[in-house]
């Protein structure tokens, strides 16, 4: 298992000196500022107060305004935010498995391949965008006094179609600018910052909510104590590897003798890291978002109106059906990503082990080879992704028990997004100074 050491003082005034480290910190912050000022910038003709009260009493549109630093709350030109891009993501790499020409691009034609790949998900994002700014602008027209008076009705529909969309597709290519110019993934990290933004809210309601009970207060203690055991087994979860032990070959260059030193590879337990926890998000709150928007509006069939208002409790954050298909959707999608990772794919190790004579001990090369990293990699996958789909839950299911819930939007589903974007930040920043140095080795 591998151990994470915190960077020192000095480590991080060598990162800050370190080549082109300091421009691509300096960029990633000023993207963030950049996504941050769009999340406060108001639709026009929209009551932000009307919606914001109902926001503020639905778990689902609450949780979701998390995922989008407010902005959703706020009724922003960035309220879809990363979202679209997100599900467009997930649907495109699902796609690309079944569709052999798009599983061709992925995995045989190398950086060209993958630049279509980065096209599709653009235009199936401005599809999305489309689409969920029309059911958005939709409820808004149905929601008594959302739209303020004297505005075009018509003029607005569209207009603010056409601005949600356009602020959806500002944010996907601040997310991409971010990963290609700065540090950490930029989708991760707008995330991470939209979290991270809502932490005060969620704190402040928090300390209201216990301020006047003793039970509530040892409630709050233990679901902390939770929360930090949490955090400590999701570093655990990020860090952890399986190491499978290879015999490489002895070879003979005049006289003197290289090789047959043994190596590994590593097979992380989480080989997804956050994503799978994203995508699962992302998959629920979509249909969630639209039932609880629904359940908002009058309607005049009572019938279909409790039909609306169960299946919106159902698939609530707080409900059972919704944690279970969460657990399963973590558990599936961390496979899927496993699956799909050019590095931990068995047939290809075992290629590449016996074209350069390495082996794993006490297995034939080849075919045997592939079958038994196969085995191996099922068995780690299986445990992180069960691991990873119980600390997902353990956390809600703390909430319910203390009667605490105002901390939920900072819950398991947050805590993991948070270190696991903090880690790979971490390991970036560890790649570029290892860079440095070895860089600074070269010239001596």
């Amino acid at each position: 298992m591998a151990q994470m050491r915190m960077p020192s003082t000095e480590d991080l005034m060598s990162m800050w000196q370190a080549s082109g480290l300091k421009q691509k910190i300096i960029f990633t912050f000023l993207m963030i500022a950049v996504f941050r000022l769009g999340a406060q910038l108001p639709l026009y003709g929209i009551n932000n107060e009307v919606f914001a009260n109902i926001a503020s009493g639905n778990n689902i549109i609450g949780f979701l305004d998390l995922f989008t630093g407010g902005a959703l709350g706020n009724v922003s030109i960035f309220a879809l935010g990363i979202g679209p891009f997100i599900t467009s993501s997930i649907i495109v790499q699902l796609v690309s498995v079944v569709i052999p020409s798009l599983e061709k691009l992925q995995t045989e034609e190398g950086e060209a391949g993958r630049r279509k790949l980065s096209q599709y998900t653009r235009i199936f994002t401005v599809v999305l965008a489309v689409f969920q700014s029309l059911i958005f602008m939709i409820f808004m027209r149905h929601l008594p006094g959302a739209i303020m008076p004297g505005v075009n009705h018509h003029l607005f529909f569209i207009s603010s179609i056409a601005v949600l969309t356009a602020g959806s597709m500002l944010v996907m290519w601040i997310s991409e600018l971010i990963t290609e110019k700065g540090i950490g993934n930029g989708g991760s990290l707008i995330i991470f910052v939209g979290i991270i933004s809502g932490i005060p809210v969620y704190a402040g309601r928090t300390a209201q909510m216990v301020s006047h009970s003793t039970s509530l207060q040892l409630g709050l203690l233990v679901l902390l104590a939770i929360f930090f055991l949490t955090m400590v087994f999701i570093v655990i979860m990020q860090e952890a590897v399986r190491k499978v032990i290879i015999v490489n070959p002895k070879r003979q260059v005049g006289n003197k003798v290289y090789g047959g030193m043994n190596s590994f590879i590593p097979f992380k337990l989480n080989p997804g890291g956050v994503m799978p926890i994203i995508f699962a998000v992302a998959i629920l709150l979509f249909p969630s978002t639209v039932l609880s928007l629904i359940s908002q509006l009058n309607f005049k069939n009572e019938a279909a109106k409790d039909f609306i208002m169960n299946l919106t409790h159902y698939m609530s954050p707080d409900g059972i059906p919704y944690y279970v298909l969460y657990f399963l959707l973590i558990v599936g999608l961390t496979f899927f990503y496993a699956s799909i990772m050019p590095n931990m794919q068995p047939k290809d190790i075992a290629k590449n082990l016996k074209k350069y004579g390495s082996s794993i001990p006490g297995v034939k090369p080849g075919k045997p080879t592939a079958e038994a990293l196969d085995k191996i990699l099922t068995k780690t996958t299986f445990i992180g992704a069960i691991a990873l789909g119980i600390i997902a839950l353990v956390p809600s299911f703390a909430s319910y028990i203390t009667n605490i819930k105002t901390l939920q939007g900072i819950g398991a589903t947050s805590l993991i997004i948070m270190v696991g974007v903090a880690l790979d930040l971490i390991n970036q920043v560890k790649t570029h100074l290892l860079a440095r140095n070895y860089e600074s080795f070269l010239k001596e």
